[in-house]
């Protein structure tokens, strides 16, 4: 028997309803805020994608040829091509504020947390230098989490800026701080200890080294922690621009609701090369085993590279494939109406017309409903209703239909009602209310 591609997965309906539940929450919060939704190709150029991406990330593309032998990717993440689009339309209004919503590719190892089609939920800012909109980010993605009944957060918050002057502060060849931060960025992965096997590969300075570890090593609550970086950091224009960032967003942490989640941690650093500013991760208080759940940050030389306007940019991404099997940990679907609501049952073919017409008028009140489309008896289709946990059967009776009443079966309870029939869809509606 054929079976999905490694790392791939099949979702059964019952599965993908809770999906699109999460979706549709994200979806709604993220519109809220005024970002629009973006559509753009799951596949782009080889070079778009190449474009201010490690060696890692590169290596983990999908790559591929099509038959006039042009070189292509499945995207990775959408990053890249929201600054396509961005840098080729100059009608854009600014600030551009955008969603994309769906799944990416990337070739990685497959584990039991790990896939290599999963789906992200990204929103994105474009055209704003101040730290507002990385605040405003961050909220927005707080705000989905909590739509989703996630109640507590640990928001970590750091800047690549700060980071990169520490590392030169050190004594690393600043051609080296990218290599240097990518192993700074595996420490929650293989420890301080490891990380520093593979900064000694850079720097033959072992005091130096762990000073810089011993700094990057601060995390708390950002006023402390900005305290005692300014005793540790040389000023200088880069600096107190990251400096200034992470005060700011702190700041606005407060007016948008989000200022008891949030930490600084000044190992932070975020693996990918565009990040120029900003970087942040949520987890999950309580979950923290699964990860981060949301991740993101400021890259405003990205555009510019792909030939357009020097343009500030920050974002965000959900990580939806974190993010539900937290939320069925949780049990929180238990209580949340998915799939079908009702089936309208006809006893025999004389009554069948009249069903479809009732499941037509249930429809266009917004409640999930189906018809039997087998023609079986009347037990058999409470059994399918049963085994599809469908919640009411509304059952058409030949001789009640002359008479004017239907039946609505409660399938839970077992309890049956029958009522008039002008009235069923006024009684629907005040329960569904």
């Amino acid at each position: 028997m054929f079976q999905p591609p490694r790392g791939t997965r099949d979702f059964l309906p019952e599965e993908m309803l809770r999906r699109n539940w999460v979706i549709d929450k994200i979806r709604k919060v993220y519109e809220n805020y005024g970002f629009e939704p973006l559509g753009t190709p799951a596949f782009e150029s080889w070079e778009l994608f190449k474009i201010k991406s490690g060696e890692d990330v590169i290596n983990q593309i999908y790559y591929f040829k099509d038959k006039s032998d042009r070189e292509l990717g499945l995207r990775f993440e959408w990053t890249a091509s929201l600054a396509r689009v961005v840098s080729s339309h100059r009608e854009l209004i600014m600030p551009f504020k955008r969603y994309a919503i769906g799944p990416v590719w990337r070739y990685e190892n497959p584990s039991e947390k790990r896939f290599r089609e999963f789906w992200q939920c990204d929103a994105d800012t474009i055209g704003v230098a101040d730290p507002i909109a990385d605040a405003e980010i961050l909220a927005a993605a707080v705000n989905c989490l909590k739509s989703l009944s996630f109640t507590d957060f640990i928001i970590k918050l750091n800047d690549r800026r700060i980071l990169e002057i520490l590392i030169e502060q050190a004594g690393f060849s600043k051609e080296n701080v990218l290599d240097i931060i990518r192993s700074i960025d595996k420490i929650d992965k293989i420890g301080l200890t490891e990380v520093k096997k593979e900064l000694l590969k850079w720097l033959d300075n072992e005091d130096a080294i762990n000073r810089l570890l011993s700094v990057i090593s601060l995390k708390g609550k950002p006023e402390e922690v900005l305290l005692k970086l300014k005793e540790n950091l040389i000023e200088t224009d880069t600096s107190l621009k990251g400096y200034n960032s992470l005060k700011k967003i702190t700041e606005y942490s407060k007016s948008f609701g989000f200022k008891n989640y949030l930490i600084i941690d000044l190992s932070l650093a975020r693996g990918l090369d565009y990040y120029t500013g900003p970087v942040f991760e949520i987890y999950a208080k309580d979950y923290q085993d699964f990860g981060s759940i949301a991740g993101g940050g400021r890259y405003d030389e990205i555009i510019e590279l792909f030939g357009g306007e020097p343009t500030p940019a920050t974002g965000i991404a959900l990580g939806f494939e974190r993010i539900v099997p937290i939320l069925e940990v949780k049990k929180a679907f238990n209580n949340i109406e998915l799939g079908t609501e009702i089936l309208v049952s006809s006893i025999n073919e004389n009554t069948k017309t009249e069903s479809i017409e009732i499941a037509q008028q249930i429809r266009n009140i917004d409640i999930p409903t189906i018809v039997d489309l087998m023609g079986r008896n009347l037990r058999k289709q409470l059994e399918y209703a049963s085994k599809k946990n469908i919640k009411k059967v509304i059952i058409i009776g030949e001789n009640d239909l002359k008479e004017g009443y239907l039946t609505i079966r409660n399938m839970a309870t077992g309890e049956q009602q029958k009522v008039k029939r002008e009235e069923l869809i006024s009684i629907l509606q005040r329960r569904a209310n």
